[in-house]
């Protein structure tokens, strides 16, 4: 009896233990599904690979809309976007060793002999020297490596006999003039025949772009016998090393490569500075070098203390690091919590990727930008593989089920809205999800690399996955070429530093149950609701609203013009609590207001037409546009209305502001064009239907590389660029005015005084008996006790202390989120100089025992 109950608990027991929850259950896939799924993949794989070596190759890319390859000098330019073209088949070779990978020998024997056959790289073309490493040269590396490791066991390859590294080197050795210079941070752009000799003066590279050469070039050294391309990429390493701010060692995104001096300083895990992050710990881990993991560390320390914001990754000035440089995260950061499981932390890992996640399942597909609040910033999605390279490496070191969840809603939204006739199409924007002929050589090489490695098993793929470093774009360097014994399988995985016994394989994982756990609360980030539409703007005339700000000592005053001023005075507020959170609000409202006329680091231009003006994105090239400059003239729409190719109406645009359409070709291409039929500034209107300023922020528009552009050049979404438009039909001699926008809402709308209190006037809404909650308070003082309180220098709080109270004016409503809306002004600042100390002392712990309690008459 006592041996049968003791069997009965223990199956009791046992099946406590091995119990799953509901959502738990719904994330475990079969194996048979897994299969169905790994199989798919491979077919996306070779429908685009087919399209492109049936109507493209030997090109660069597909181009899947027009079925046809692109060609570096003969189809249209893209500017920047066509650094990575040298017409040497770069699709092809960047996607060799997926061929291998999938099992497909045959093929992959194939495809090598074209590339030795076809490819050459005497070309007198100037190509991207970051992108021509990581795409071709790290191409033709992992291709002649994989086909030398299974020559000997795959009949179809035993006639290679080292083709490809021969390649390899000749390239290598094209590359190399771009690190003469006096800093060995390599030129950004190079001659593949000539080399810099004729090239235009290139003064400025990124940090990615310079510091993502160590892989490639240290295993061509090794596998050559020849030291110089490692040297070189060594010497560039350890200058960015140099450079870093030696308080915060953080890195900016662009350098001066002639003198090592920053250009630009904002620091985040995007755009310019994220594979130097990957190459610090990849270097270690191929090389065996000590140093690289200490600066990865380094790094890694200081990414995490003033970047990491829990999942969100904003980025912020290398030099002030408590300042927060943008309200915008790019896609290209959703490679980090891949790397963080390298490293072995990955728990934040898991948060970063759920945060990722979620604006994928709000948007369908991660766009190119996205605000902090999870908005499109810039709705591009080019197929990119960062985050499937992220899911990948948290299955493997989870083995969660749920992963395989992320990489299935992947998979199928790219096969419903990317799949056309001829491969797989780039998206324009993710709201309207048009199409864009674009299919990057990355598309093979990683995304559906990715794919087919995350459904497949370890028996799938034809190497050990254990004995190589994925480069990042995912080519194969084998850990074997490290000389000294040092480096390990960033395969062999831990969670966080907790004991491996507790991650052995029981019932259930308790490395997916950590996962889960993790992810759980990052889930409510978005909510279910879907992606707000443009905010509308709703007066600020809540009663609850005016008490709760009455309480934390702000005044609120209603201009006779409409306007709103508040004003802050700390002995009114109802405790010292209050009045800390009230200092908190207005030092944020007092960033904004000195943010206003720089929005993401972008002065905006003003277009004035009639009784209106308008802000407007800056070009990054052409004329800038100062408050010294306005220009007034007639205007006149081109033809061709995208301006991608010369304009055919040169008489009608000559000595006027030329207007055209987004799209089709790059910014800089179309002013080019406007300008050499006479236009003297150009006016670009947006082609996303019904964008406006008043819920997309304002962006600068890109060069490319070239300073040959005179005029100024200016942005304006649609509905502005409607009201443009619907003004000219209606009088087709319109006068327009450009300018810069502070200047010119100083001088045509005269708000501004003596004192420099510039105010802007909005019209008042219509439906004024709208309300809107101010439970938006509560979230804005949580974050910013962690954002805003340390955002302050000890120079900003010296200059607080000086005086009794802080007045700002600022335009009166709010909008549907609860956000605060329109663009603030100049303020003048005064604190308490008595309170200040303590208040500013006791921010943070006030807004942690507001979160803990629960308020919903205040909050």
């Amino acid at each position: 009896m006592v041996i049968m109950a003791y069997r009965v608990l223990l199956v009791f027991i046992l099946a406590i233990i091995c119990v799953k929850t509901e959502e738990e259950a719904a994330s475990r896939m079969s194996k048979a599904e897994r299969q169905s799924l790994r199989e798919e993949a491979r077919k996306m794989f070779y429908h685009a690979y087919n399209a492109y070596m049936e109507n493209a190759y030997p090109a660069d890319e597909l181009m899947p809309l027009s079925c046809k390859g692109r060609w570096k000098g003969i189809t249209p330019s893209r500017g920047d976007m066509d650094d990575a073209l040298g017409n040497f088949s770069l699709t092809l070779v960047d996607s060799l060793d997926t061929l291998a990978v999938l099992g497909d020998f045959s093929e992959f024997s194939r495809a090598i002999k074209l590339v030795i056959k076809d490819v050459t790289f005497d070309h007198d073309i100037v190509v991207s020297v970051f992108e021509t490493n990581i795409r071709m040269l790290g191409g033709l590396l992992s291709a002649h490596v994989l086909a030398t490791t299974l020559k000997n066991d795959v009949p179809a390859l035993q006639w290679y006999n080292g083709e490809l590294l021969k390649m390899a080197e000749n390239l290598g050795k094209r590359l190399l003039p771009a690190f003469n210079t006096s800093t060995g941070i390599p030129h950004g752009r190079i001659n593949l025949r000539h080399g810099m000799r004729g090239m235009s003066e290139s003064r400025e590279t990124c940090t990615a772009c310079a510091g993502t050469m160590i892989l490639e070039m240290a295993a061509l050294s090794r596998l050559t016998g020849n030291p110089v391309y490692e040297q070189k990429a060594h010497k560039a390493m350890d200058r960015l090393w140099k450079i870093r701010h030696r308080t915060s060692d953080l890195m900016g995104t662009v350098i001066n490569i002639h003198s090592g001096d920053w250009v630009r300083k904002d620091a985040g895990v995007g755009a310019g500075i994220d594979s130097y992050y990957e190459y610090c710990l990849k270097a270690y881990i191929l090389l065996g070098d000590e140093k690289y993991l200490a600066r990865f560390n380094r790094h890694y320390n200081a990414v995490m203390k003033y970047i990491s914001r829990g999942p969100v990754m904003l980025a912020v000035h290398m030099h002030r690091p408590h300042l927060q440089s943008r309200n915008f995260m790019d896609a290209l950061l959703a490679f980090w919590p891949g790397l963080q499981v390298l490293l072995g932390d990955v728990r934040p890992a898991v948060e970063t990727h759920e945060m990722l996640y979620q604006v994928m399942q709000r948007h369908t597909f991660i766009p190119e930008a996205f605000t902090s609040d999870f908005q499109v910033h810039w709705g591009q999605h080019p197929l990119r593989p960062e985050f499937l390279e992220s899911t990948y490496f948290l299955h493997r070191a989870t083995e969660d089920d749920h992963y395989l969840q992320v990489g299935k809603a992947v998979l199928k939204a790219l096969q419903q809205y990317t799949r056309v006739p001829c491969g797989y199409a780039a998206v324009n924007d993710v709201r309207t999800r048009i199409h864009e002929d674009r299919m990057d050589s990355f598309v093979l090489a990683e995304t559906f690399k990715y794919l087919y490695m995350l459904f497949g098993e370890d028996k799938d793929v034809p190497v050990k996955l254990e004995d190589y470093v994925l480069t990042t774009e995912a080519h194969f360097l084998p850990l074997s070429l490290a000389t000294d014994g040092k480096n390990t399988s960033y395969f062999k995985l831990k969670i966080d530093d907790e004991d491996e016994d507790k991650y052995r394989k029981t019932c259930p994982n308790m490395a997916s149950l950590v996962a889960e756990k993790v992810r759980r609360p990052m889930r409510q980030l978005l909510g279910s609701a879907p992606a707000r539409p443009p905010a509308r703007l709703r007066p600020l005339n809540d009663p609850r609203q005016i008490h709760t700000l009455s309480d934390m000592g702000i005044s609120v005053l209603t201009l006779p013009d409409g306007r709103v001023q508040l004003l802050y005075t700390t002995s009114t507020a109802k405790s010292a609590k209050d009045a800390a959170e009230g200092l908190t609000f207005m030092r944020e409202m007092s960033k904004w207001n000195s943010l206003s006329d720089m929005e993401n680091g972008v002065v905006p231009a003003g277009v004035k037409v009639h009784d209106k003006i308008f802000p407007a994105g800056p070009g990054h090239f052409g004329k800038e546009i100062s408050p010294a400059n306005q220009y007034t003239n007639t205007v006149a729409f081109v033809i061709p209305i995208d301006a991608c190719t010369p304009i055919e109406n040169k008489n009608d645009v000559a000595g006027k502001f030329a207007i055209a359409k987004r799209g089709q070709c790059t910014f800089a291409q179309k002013v080019r064009h406007m300008q050499t039929a006479g236009a003297t500034l150009a006016i670009i209107l947006d082609n996303i239907p019904d964008s406006t300023h008043e819920s997309t922020a304002l962006f600068a528009m890109s060069g490319d590389g070239k300073d040959d552009i005179d005029i100024p050049a200016v942005f304006l979404f649609s509905q502005e660029g409607r009201f443009l438009t619907d003004a000219f039909l209606a009088k087709p001699d319109l006068t327009v005015t450009i300018g810069e926008l502070k200047a010119m809402k100083s001088h045509y709308e005269n708000t501004c005084d003596d004192g420099n209190n510039c105010e802007t006037v909005l019209e008042t809404p219509t439906d004024t008996n709208d309300k809107e909650s101010f439970d938006h308070l509560k979230k804005v003082l949580s974050q910013l006790a962690a954002q805003f309180e340390l955002s302050l220098s000890n120079e900003e709080q010296k200059a607080n202390d000086e005086s009794d109270n802080v007045i700002i004016s600022k335009s009166k409503y709010i909008s549907d989120d609860g956000n605060l809306e329109g663009p603030p002004h100049a303020c003048t600042t005064k604190t308490d100089d008595e309170t200040n100390e303590q208040i500013v002392a006791t921010v943070e712990d006030v807004t942690k025992e507001t979160e803990s309690k629960n308020e919903p008459d205040r909050f």
